[in-house]
């Protein structure tokens, strides 16, 4: 008789949990296409900048190490 009422309270745990899944994905806001476009470019943009600014300090170093050795 436990093992029939521990199933029944997984059911429950399992239907209140999915119930209250699915209330919080109705709370998103889901950005707009112009505003994930916006958004995307400018990760993007940053990415490429950021990367150049490594790579040029990684060449420096590596003169400056050369011109030592």
């Amino acid at each position: 008789m436990g093992d029939k009422a521990n199933k029944t309270n997984e059911n429950v745990a399992k239907t209140g949990f999915s119930q209250e899944v699915k209330s919080e994905f109705k709370k998103i806001i889901w950005p707009s296409k112009e505003s994930l476009t916006k958004e995307s470019v400018a990760v993007i943009a940053t990415t490429i900048v950021l990367g150049a600014v490594v790579a040029l300090i990684d060449l420096g170093i590596q003169y400056l190490i050369n011109g030592v050795l």
